[in-house]
């Protein structure tokens, strides 16, 4: 079996991505059950069809896994042959949000396109796109960080056009969002710590000026500073969400015996479903997800840390990070940890670009896992 290229490595690394592989799917499979737990009454009263939200998720994270195996097979090396593309698309796309006929307007925040039928949130895209760049790119300059114009300055240009395109389509949280994966995976690159202090100290009062000129940030950050302040405007859905989060107590009401998604809780379904799913499996369910999610994250990182290749260590550290850290935000919102923010809980929330991305990001970390060599030395 030896002479058959047969190795002990070889095991290791294919047991790795099916262990990875299969967490992703357990995770999918809970999101689904408990995303349509807390969607089938809005799904009837908006559309007559209990499943209506269920069927779209589904059908999302089909093609999300189709795509997720397609990239846990491609070789990297060759795709970076389409970086320059990759981007102009997605600023393309980002762009074509504000295009009338094109772009679509919900709630004051320009963030969806529509084409041939077919809906898109270009900011989603944004996050797979910068996690792709900026592996390639930092590995290639991880030398040259003593000359910031030519290994510094281009990918933190590409960071602001993204996280800018997307505070125009008033979706701060987002814009903050990317920023975030920036800095992280400028940081794990190794880049000098006086440059994160030169940018704090430029970019932190413009920050606190596009945060204070527009109201209803204004007004999420004085709620979540005092939900009790405006109980039934800014502060009831932070409130309703602690509260059905408290009353599922230490095993919960059951499956699909919740009561806040009758209508109690506004966005149920998206932003607010971890709510749900605290107040009908209780404390006890809250812990079992989190350690879902706690394995799938060491397991990445482990599977990260252990390559060769500087390019894959930080595209699999810049796709895990991407993920937990939407965890963590999602889940801290509906805990009245943070302000509202918006961002979506991966697996869980309804949202198709979201599921899309997130399974993208899943395939890059299978691809790693199995990568018997650790990648490609760049």
């Amino acid at each position: 079996m030896l002479a058959r290229g047969f190795v002990p490595e070889e095991i290791h690394k294919t047991k790795q991505s099916h262990s990875i592989g299969w967490l992703v799917f357990v995770l999918c499979f809970v999101g689904l059950v408990f995303l349509f737990s807390a969607s089938y009454y809005r799904s009837e009263l908006l559309f007559g069809n209990p499943y209506y939200f269920f069927k779209q998720q589904f059908i999302r994270m089909i093609i999300g896994a189709v795509f997720a195996f397609i990239i846990s097979k491609v070789n990297f090396e060759s795709l970076t042959r389409f970086l320059p593309l990759l981007i102009l698309l997605n600023i393309l796309l980002l762009i074509l949000t504000f295009i009338p006929g094109i772009g679509v307007s919900f709630w004051g925040a320009n963030r969806w396109i529509i084409i041939a039928g077919i809906s898109f949130q270009p900011s989603e895209f944004a996050k797979f796109t910068l996690v792709f760049y900026l592996a390639y790119i930092l590995s290639k300059k991880k030398d040259a960080f003593d000359e910031p114009f030519t290994s510094i300055i281009p990918p933190a240009i590409v960071i602001f056009i993204f996280s800018f395109l997307v505070y125009l389509q008033n979706d701060f949280s987002t814009a903050i969002f990317l920023l975030f994966i920036g800095a992280f995976m400028l940081f794990i690159a190794g880049v000098p710590i006086r440059y994160f202090l030169y940018f704090i100290v430029v970019a932190l009062p413009l920050l606190l000026i596009l945060l204070f000129t527009k109201e209803h940030r204004v007004l999420r950050l004085i709620t979540f500073l005092d939900p009790s302040r405006d109980p039934d405007g800014t502060g009831y859905q932070i409130q309703v969400s602690m509260r059905a989060m408290s009353e599922g107590g230490l095993w919960g009401k059951g499956i699909g015996a919740g009561d806040f998604k009758f209508g109690i809780l506004p966005e149920a379904h998206s932003d607010f479903v971890f709510s749900i799913f605290a107040e009908e499996m209780g404390f006890v369910g809250v812990l079992v997800v989190f350690a879902l999610f706690s394995i799938f994250a060491v397991r990445a990182f482990s599977v990260s840390i252990n390559q060769e290749s500087f390019f894959y260590r930080m595209l699999g550290f810049g796709s895990i990070f991407t993920i937990v850290l939407q965890v963590l935000l999602n889940i801290s919102v509906v805990s009245g940890l943070l302000p509202t923010t918006g961002i979506p809980l991966p697996f869980f929330s309804a949202g198709g670009s979201s599921a899309l991305i997130t399974l993208a990001l899943c395939g890059l970390i299978i691809n790693i896992s199995k990568s018997s060599e650790g990648g490609w030395n760049v």
